[in-house]
């Protein structure tokens, strides 16, 4: 007879092993899910255009957002953050980024949507003027 001791071992070996062995094949099962998400980003309007006191130009925007992220959500995913950003060159910066629009997406069944909303965080810009020349998805 083996001892108490050793059956402990053993059992714990082999719990370890089955738990490592799960762990292993659902982080490789997860490998395999390629997400393709859609988005459609269209503005509708642009509601005021603006120069601030301390030279600063401000745009308020109408926009209308649909989007599919379903396909990001699997098994392992609880919810989804997503946001919409406005990319455009002055000629201080090659590159300015803003963040006008985001939402977490709680469950696949709120993945896909379609929102007719004004931007939740303002454009503003240091450089002046902001163009519209810059921004190329805006209608002039």
């Amino acid at each position: 007879m083996h001892s108490f001791g050793y059956r402990t071992n053993a059992l714990l070996t082999l719990g370890v092993t089955i738990l490592a062995l799960m762990c292993a094949m659902a982080s490789f099962s997860d490998n395999f899910n390629l997400p393709s998400p859609s988005a459609d980003v269209q503005v509708l309007n642009v509601n005021w255009f603006q120069k601030q006191r301390n030279g600063n130009d401000e745009v308020s925007l109408t926009l209308n957002i649909s989007a599919d992220l379903q396909s990001a959500f699997t098994w392992n995913t609880k919810q989804v953050f997503a946001f919409l950003a406005a990319e455009y060159e002055t000629t201080k910066n090659s590159l300015n980024q803003i963040s006008l629009w985001d939402a977490i997406i709680p469950s696949k069944e709120h993945a896909k949507f379609s929102i007719h909303t004004t931007n939740k965080y303002r454009l503003t810009d240091q450089v002046n003027p902001l163009l519209f020349s810059a921004l190329p998805c805006l209608p002039c």
